[in-house]
């Protein structure tokens, strides 16, 4: 007898999308690590910050901090430390002003010599520079007849060289007059100090009528014999005492602040 053929039991097909399981496994886990690295770069960044700020706290004092520069080129690394720029002092800018004024009245000084050659005044005019500025002496021998507050005919072109050559400046100025220590006693100048200011004023109003200075940058001051630059005791010496002097006054001498004379 033929026995019937059994059947063959059906094959389990194979399950193609296994690798899925895997592969989400993969992900996962990639997931986590970055996750735990962004955790981890931000507990970093957090610990510079507060190693900064302690840094910073512990330095005490009046110093001015610059702010604070990002490093150029790297997001990642933060802050550099901030840099102390140490205040420059009062009295070295003080000094560094001073000493650039006083070359820029030495160059006009210059220049002003140079202008007044043609004109013989070295008796006459000396220039000076000094702390309170520039002073330009006007000699009474080349300006003013003995006892008197007229400036002389022949000396008003070299005055007014002078008017000319300082007028472009805007310093403020003082007209001094001085004496030596002869008395005088006339009944138009009853002494040496209305002698000095009358002088002075004759030289102001002389830069205002005829060469339109500014009244409100001029000051005029008589000093009688008291402030002499030379020894009273000699004929040479009373001579230089006999003087006018324009001074174009620095910020110093503005603030009246020194009263030297003589110079370079």
């Amino acid at each position: 007898m033929n026995r019937p053929k059994k059947k063959k039991a059906h094959e389990k097909e194979p399950n193609l999308e296994r690798w899925l399981v895997s592969y989400a496994d993969f992900i996962t886990l990639l997931f986590a690590v970055f996750v735990m690295l962004y955790a981890m770069s931000i507990v970093d960044q957090k610990k510079m910050e507060e190693v900064q700020a302690s840094i910073q706290s512990s330095f005490s004092g009046p110093q001015t901090l610059t702010p604070a520069l990002k490093v150029i080129g790297n997001k990642d690394f933060g802050l550099i430390p901030e840099v102390i720029e140490p205040p420059v002092p009062p009295q070295s800018q003080d000094e560094a002003a001073s000493a650039a004024e006083a070359q820029e009245f030495s160059q006009i000084k210059q220049d002003i010599q140079d202008q007044l050659q043609g004109y013989g005044a070295k008796n006459e005019v000396q220039l000076a520079v000094n702390e309170r500025g520039l002073v330009i002496s006007l000699k009474e021998a080349g300006f003013f007849p003995s006892g008197t507050a007229r400036v002389q005919a022949e000396a008003l072109p070299l005055l007014d060289k002078i008017a000319t050559s300082i007028s472009h400046y805007a310093n403020t100025l003082r007209i001094e007059g001085h004496t030596d220590n002869v008395p005088v006693n006339s009944p138009a100048f009853p002494s040496n100090w209305e002698l000095s200011t009358a002088r002075a004023n004759t030289i102001v109003h002389y830069l205002i009528e005829k060469h339109g200075f500014k009244g409100a940058k001029l000051s005029v001051t008589g000093y009688a014999e008291y402030r002499p630059i030379a020894d009273n005791a000699t004929d040479e010496g009373r001579r230089l005492n006999r003087r006018v002097d324009i001074v174009m006054l620095s910020r110093k001498g503005v603030q009246g602040e020194a009263l030297k004379f003589g110079g370079e």
